[in-house]
């Protein structure tokens, strides 16, 4: 890519895939674009059967490039998730990063992750495949979330996260149970991140945490939160409007 492809200041998104594809944007606006619209993306591109949202927290990395007002000095921040830890040297090339930028943006551990990622390869088997996809999609109007009545909603599924604060043993026993339930309950792709708010105190204080355990619905719209105990389903089905 020419260096005269990108903007002075933009944010860039990057979702992989399990086998290694990748479609990535550039948004000079820093506004507009998301994870979950490349997901989208990707369905149409790969005719899924369903949004793959679990991509979302797994398969991502995001470079931030800006202007300090005051220095005028230009910054750049990368983070990239474990499981695409080894495509740094693409990301350098498609961003004109240094190597060295991108940093791990390392998940709290969740038990049942792999097996998680293990049940959607048979559900969504082209993502294991090698397409030798690199592809950049700036515009990603036609891949939104469409709020009309009169439109299709492109985008279904939930992208929710969770807030505890340690991984004592009850800890993980709810969120066993809570997995199960929404296994059980959702028809549609989810995805679930569990935050440790003791290990990321600053994400905690972005999405104004003020106890623990606190579950968000950050997809769909709107936005919900339930505080307190999981294990009342009456509860949870209704922040997932489903009650």
């Amino acid at each position: 890519m020419a260096a005269s492809d990108l903007p002075l200041t933009y944010k860039g998104l990057a979702l992989f895939t399990p086998g290694g594809d990748l479609i990535y944007c550039v948004d000079p606006t820093k506004q507009t674009h998301w994870h979950v619209e490349l997901c989208a993306a990707l369905q149409q591109i790969l005719d899924l059967p369903e949004v793959p949202l679990f991509l979302s927290d797994s398969y991502t990395a995001t470079v931030d490039r800006w202007i300090d007002p005051d220095t005028q000095i230009v910054h750049l921040a990368a983070a990239v998730k474990p499981r695409v830890w080894q495509y740094r040297p693409l990301l350098q090339a498609i961003f004109e990063t240094p190597l060295a930028l991108w940093q791990l943006d390392a998940e709290p551990y969740v038990p049942w992750d792999d097996g998680m990622i293990a049940h959607y390869r048979s559900q969504f088997p082209q993502l294991w495949k090698r397409h030798n996809l690199v592809l950049r999609l700036d515009h990603l109007s036609s891949f939104q979330y469409a709020e009309t009545p009169d439109a299709p909603k492109t985008l279904s599924g939930y992208v929710l996260r969770l807030f505890v604060n340690g991984r004592s043993s009850a800890t993980v026993q709810a969120l066993e149970s809570l997995h199960r339930f929404l296994a059980q309950t959702l028809d549609s792709p989810y995805t679930l991140r569990i935050v440790d708010v003791q290990q990321h105190p600053e994400l905690a204080e972005k999405d104004q945490i003020t106890a623990t355990p606190t579950l968000i619905k950050a997809w769909p719209p709107p936005v919900r939160r339930l505080i307190g105990t999981l294990d009342q389903p009456d509860r949870i089905l209704r922040l997932l409007d489903l009650a």
